[in-house]
């Protein structure tokens, strides 16, 4: 597939090399609502990138660039898209082949083996690939990998979800060959530090489900995709996100989102480069709007926390700070209470 967007002009050259990934799951599933776009609107959002100047590059493409600290245009994007559903195949696949746009699919095997009800068959994901779409490791059985089974240690853990990925990715290669990238997208955006570091140990570059463009000193462990469906599907808030930039991060604390028994996490960061407006930074918890933040080092560290107990199995803290072209740079953490270890 040419990425006919990339072909009509490289655009300016940034400054500061970045891209924005989007993230999709269901199409013209409305009966599922917080994952399912409606085809025309996802076509509008293309529509909408193409008007405005931005690029659609390969996942795979931006992500070399970002390891060789670029050049990149100003305005990239890419498109991925989890869990390998059938109405991707149905309604994504064929308006992003009457654009000619390049996007990743990261697949869960265990359902496509099992030709199961509702997901793709290998033969419609070759299809897909030899139009030029590339593929990502979702994991075999798309389960919450942070979690131990019952009587399970650590070492144990580790060995069945090291089998669980690799198996994944042995699996997609072998069916869908060279369209394949070291790429891991965290099952429900769930990760940890031990997760996380065992995911880089298999030479994968990880991602989550968190906010944020990524830049050329984003973790490989988990890079950022801003959700594009659901109630984030907005024309204006996806275009807003299109054009963000990545927020300078030279420390987080804690960087493990997992909460064991924490209701309030306190988030400290330490900033990598001067903020212009650092003054106006604004964080934001998942259902209490915004929150406190105090600078412990001005325009250098803030910490924020919520006043209230975070709620629900996932949750995010969100922090933005415009930038003097009226840009804004997006920093996440989605923080993740899974269920407790047996005598735990």
């Amino acid at each position: 597939m040419v990425c006919l967007l990339s072909l009509a002009g490289t655009g300016a050259v940034a400054a500061e090399p970045h891209a924005v990934a989007f993230i999709y799951h269901r199409f013209g599933e409305p009966e599922l609502p917080s994952t399912n776009i409606q085809p025309e609107r996802f076509a509008a959002q293309l529509d909408a990138l193409a008007e405005r100047g931005f690029q659609v590059w390969p996942l795979g493409r931006i992500l070399a660039r970002l390891e060789a600290g670029g050049p990149l245009p100003d305005k990239v994007v890419a498109i991925t898209i989890d869990d390998a559903y059938a109405s991707v195949y149905e309604h994504a696949f064929p308006i992003l082949r009457e654009r000619a746009l390049p996007f990743t699919v990261f697949v869960a095997t265990e359902p496509v083996d099992r030709r199961r009800r509702g997901f793709m068959t290998w033969e419609q994901l070759r299809e897909m690939a030899a139009a030029g779409a590339s593929f990502g490791n979702h994991s075999t059985y798309h389960r919450h990998l942070l979690e131990r089974r019952p009587g399970e240690d650590e070492a144990a853990w580790a060995a069945r979800v090291r089998e669980d990925i690799r198996h994944a990715q042995a699996r997609l290669e072998a069916e869908l060959g060279d369209s394949v990238g070291p790429w891991f997208a965290y099952p429900y955006g769930e990760y940890s530090a031990p997760l996380a570091a065992l995911v880089r140990s298999l030479g994968l570059v990880g991602f989550g489900q968190q906010s944020g463009a990524m830049g050329v000193d984003s973790d490989r462990r988990a890079l950022p995709r801003y959700p594009a469906a659901g109630r984030f599907a907005a024309l204006d808030d996806f275009l807003l996100k299109a054009a963000t930039l990545p927020f300078p991060v030279a420390r987080m604390r804690p960087w493990d989102p997992v909460l064991w028994n924490e209701t309030r996490p306190r988030w400290e960061v330490a900033v990598a480069k001067s903020l212009p407006r650092w003054r106006e930074l604004a964080c934001y918890a998942s259902g209490q709007g915004r929150i406190p933040v105090r600078w412990t080092e001005a325009g250098r560290v803030f910490e924020t926390r919520a006043p209230a107990p975070l709620a629900g199995r996932r949750s995010r803290y969100n922090c933005t700070v415009p930038t003097p072209s009226g840009r804004w740079r997006w920093l996440s953490q989605e923080w993740v209470r899974p269920a407790l270890p047996e005598g735990g």
